[in-house]
């Protein structure tokens, strides 16, 4: 008996984690996505853009990751809700997102170490309140900025 309690926990387990045939109940359906633009002049970037969840529920709270491919100069300031989490990447909470709603815009700049010719940008969600995003092309963003000055829209 004690054989048959311990093989159920671990077919439980193996649903819950996706690893037997079943899936365990996902939770509501959410799709974010971002759009903004991001420009770089002598080694600083500034990065803008805003939140979007098209549905259909709502996201309760939701963080998002940015990271470049070149480190980061120390000791910089972010704004309200982000924090640098790595040399390269700032995470940023987002909050909650109403259904087919529109999120506060995110405007920051950072200084990169050096003055990179370009540096690759890359935008994706790290937390989404547990909802589940079947279209995960909108809310992963790989933007190329050239040390122009020109915005690159995404």
């Amino acid at each position: 008996m004690r054989v048959l309690a311990v093989w159920g926990a671990v077919v439980a387990v193996g649903v819950v984690l996706g690893g037997g045939t079943a899936v365990a109940a996902a939770g509501p359906e959410a799709d974010l996505a971002y759009h903004g633009a991001a420009s770089m002049a002598g080694g600083r970037v500034d990065v803008r853009f805003t939140p979007r969840n098209h549905g259909p529920a709502a996201v309760p709270d939701a963080t998002v990751r940015l990271r470049w491919s070149e480190p980061l100069v120390d000791g910089q300031t972010f704004p309200e809700g982000c924090a640098r989490s790595a040399a390269r990447a700032v995470l940023c909470r987002l909050g909650a997102l109403a259904a087919d709603g529109v999120g506060k815009r995110v405007e920051m700049w950072v200084r990169l170490r050096g003055v990179p010719s370009e540096v690759l940008l890359e935008i994706d969600t790290v937390w989404n309140g547990g909802t589940v995003d079947r279209n995960r092309e909108n809310d992963r963003q790989r933007v190329l900025v050239l040390d122009s000055g020109d915005a690159y829209h995404f």
